[in-house]
């Protein structure tokens, strides 16, 4: 069974048993510990076996899978997930500035406000990558529909007879 099969076998089995907030508070602590870590020493290389990095961060072999299921979408190579035993070798390269962005979209605070980053980004290119992360969540409708022009639903009336209500 793969690591990954295991990990997410583990998280539904712990939410059905304590319930998700439990879960999540007992993983955001691990989490915090692990991107303590990792963002004091953020210039050296993070590669080696799944077990190896696990052993270096302190934390089960499970765990670090979740933890690595969490931090993918901010490599520059991405983890194949269900292909992840303990003795796969794995080389994070890490994209810091999507991996902050990533942590603002999860609204992880505990881990975006972490004073580690400080010694990653200053305070003026945090506030940039927040202000990104919050225009790319803004939607712009640049196509205004007339009061008597066809309703976009596709129901064939003037949009003043149908959703113009």
């Amino acid at each position: 069974m793969s690591l990954y099969k295991e990990w997410t076998d583990m998280v539904v089995d712990y939410v059905k048993r304590r319930g998700e907030p439990a879960f999540w508070h007992d993983y955001g602590e691990i989490e915090r510990r692990i991107y303590t870590k990792l963002l004091s020493n953020h210039q050296e290389e993070v590669k080696g076996t799944m077990e190896e990095l696990a052993n270096y961060f302190g934390v089960s072999n499970i765990y670090f899978m979740g933890f690595t299921d969490g931090i993918n979408d901010s490599l520059l190579e991405p983890v194949v997930l269900e292909e992840t035993e303990s003795d796969t070798k794995v080389d994070f390269k890490i994209d810091f500035e999507k991996l902050y962005f990533n942590m603002l979209d999860a609204k992880a605070d505990y881990l975006y406000e972490l004073p580690q980053w400080e010694s990653i980004f200053s305070k003026e290119k945090r506030k940039e990558i927040q202000r990104d992360y919050r225009d790319s969540k803004m939607v712009v409708n640049n196509d205004k529909v007339g009061r008597n022009d066809e309703c976009p639903c596709g129901s064939g009336k003037k949009y003043k007879k149908c959703c113009g209500k």
